[in-house]
């Protein structure tokens, strides 16, 4: 790997061309999966959560809204709009039979939009551009930014 970036930041400053790879990234992803989510009948938002719940597993209403940044009101509705298409059930929570948490229903999503969770080919022919250790920093960055973008909302909400 070249060292440009080293070259072109000064301390404290993010280079400029990896920003625009990163806005360009952003536009991308979020212009695929609104297209998904409107191919299953759902809003960005909704579509969103159906990953949450695959990565983090059954959610409470509370914790959607902690990881969405959605008032409980809406997380309610979108919960309601889940259950209807399919996508989630509702069930009580394991620990506190007060609370009901959402659960993924995958088979439903897996009919709805083939591949979901599972890499693309054409993602899995772009991953063979790189070897094992570029793969690793490049996961790295991508797990440490989403965090950084968690974190950002969380202290936008606090």
């Amino acid at each position: 790997m070249s060292n440009r970036y080293e070259l072109e930041t000064l301390p404290g400053e993010v280079p400029a061309d990896l920003v625009s790879s990163l806005n360009a990234h952003s536009e991308a992803v979020v212009l695929f999966h609104s297209w998904v989510a409107q191919s299953m009948g759902l809003d960005p938002t909704a579509y969103k959560t159906l990953f949450l719940l695959k990565r983090l597993g059954p959610l409470s209403a509370g914790e959607i809204a902690r990881e969405t940044g959605l008032t409980a009101a809406s997380v309610t509705d979108l919960i309601d709009r889940l259950v209807a298409k399919g996508y989630v059930s509702r069930g009580p929570h394991p620990t506190d039979r007060r609370r009901v948490v959402a659960t993924l229903i995958e088979a439903s999503v897996i009919d709805a939009r083939r591949g979901f969770g599972v890499p693309n080919p054409s993602l899995a022919e772009l991953c063979r551009r790189y070897d094992a250790q570029q793969l690793e920093v490049i996961a790295d960055f991508l797990g440490r930014n989403a965090q950084r973008l968690r974190d950002d909302l969380a202290d936008a909400l606090a």
